[in-house]
């Protein structure tokens, strides 16, 4: 009988610490990435905020903000909102430099399952693994909105 109530209390404590986690989820993160997908394959323009053709931060000011999130212009400017995470949750903004100690040139939305959307110079928006040999090693950290 103890084990079996032990056994309860686990699963109610990791419940609650897990469900916050996937509410807080809901609402703009997965209207961000569900318009970053409808624009799956629009072509990468540097500078682009529209449809018409984006880069990597227009593409998430774009999503977010279709979403009712205000986010600056630029990766870097992006980098000093939210609230730094270590373990990554859906919707999360991803930063990237072309080495740790510079500043973010890059940044995508976590979508789950160690996917990101992104606007890419070689392939415009496009899904692409966390794990990605050329990404990865440019990671310096992720923002919650």
């Amino acid at each position: 009988m103890l084990k079996k109530f032990i056994a309860a209390l686990s699963i109610a404590a990791i419940v609650g610490t897990v469900a916050p986690s996937i509410g807080e989820a809901a609402p703009h993160h997965t209207k961000a990435i569900s318009t970053a997908k409808s624009n799956l394959g629009v072509k990468y323009k540097w500078g682009g905020i529209t449809p018409k053709g984006f880069d990597c931060s227009g593409l998430v000011k774009y999503s977010y903000g279709k979403a009712g999130k205000t986010l600056p212009r630029t990766a870097a400017e992006m980098y000093k909102k939210g609230t730094r995470v270590s373990k990554l949750a859906v919707g999360d903004l991803m930063f990237y430099a072309p080495n740790k100690a510079s500043r973010p040139t890059h940044v995508s939305i976590y979508m789950g399952s160690g996917n990101m959307i992104h606007a890419a110079s070689s392939k415009g928006v496009s899904i692409a693994k966390t794990s990605n040999t050329y990404w990865k090693p440019k990671y310096i950290g992720a923002k919650r909105i």
